[in-house]
């Protein structure tokens, strides 16, 4: 059962005008580590996530452009934070996307691979000799989410960083580090430690860089991410 991976990070004193450069660091950290070196958007939220933004900027994706070669239609990250937190304020959130890529499997026809599909027994038995040849062609390739990075004012959401972190990043479903519908061959469990791996890095890395003293790796149902992992992987071999 897939579950939503966030990562919170706390800092001792923080002051709201500081948020800016820490911002700055944990965005800076994703080109790095699988990410794109441009944001995506920026949102402010002003109280509580039931409000409607204050404030919302949608600088574009990173595209091919063919022979004159990419252009880039982010924006560098301090400018973004520049824009967003120009309205500072105690009871607001400041929200940016950023791409990250990871491994996944992709299935040639388009339909939904064995990490995103779940089927019975019976339903296995009953594949068509055309579907089962289309799922030995699918194929692993990295693909690009967006993830969130959000900086908490103290009073947004009546004091929510002090449970979520000065800055929460909101790294979407843990499918990609487990995997948890696919039968686990050699290859898929490269690749599934190879996004563990960078996963780790990155975390890493934005504590460093940002200056945290304090960091929690956590889902919503509040299962833990290693253990899951473990039992994953020990089930493979």
């Amino acid at each position: 059962m897939s579950d939503t991976l966030y990562l919170s990070l706390w800092y001792p004193n923080l002051l709201l005008p500081q948020l800016a450069e820490k911002l700055t660091a944990v965005l800076g950290a994703f080109a790095a580590h699988g990410g794109e070196a441009r944001v995506y958007s920026a949102t402010v939220w002003p109280v509580s996530w039931s409000e409607s933004p204050v404030f919302q900027q949608v600088y574009g994706r990173r595209i091919d452009a063919g022979a004159s070669g990419a252009v880039e239609l982010g924006v560098e990250p301090g400018l973004a934070v520049e824009d967003a937190l120009e309205q500072l304020h105690d009871d607001y959130a400041y929200e940016f996307q950023i791409g990250w890529s990871l491994w996944e499997l992709e299935d040639p026809q388009g339909k939904a691979g064995p990490s995103t599909s779940l089927r019975s027994a019976q339903d296995d038995s009953a594949l068509s000799l055309e579907d089962g040849a289309a799922r030995l062609d699918a194929r692993w390739k990295r693909e690009l989410r967006l993830v969130r990075v959000a900086g908490f004012g103290p009073l947004f959401d009546e004091g929510a960083y002090e449970a979520d972190g000065h800055i929460r990043i909101d790294f979407g479903s843990d499918s990609p580090f487990l995997e948890e519908d696919l039968e686990l061959d050699s290859e898929a469990a490269r690749h599934v430690e190879e996004n563990v791996r960078q996963l780790v890095e990155l975390t890493a890395a934005v504590e460093k860089d940002s200056g945290a003293t304090a960091r929690l790796l956590w889902s919503e149902l509040g299962e833990s991410l290693a253990e899951r992992l473990t039992a994953r992987l020990r089930g493979a071999n």
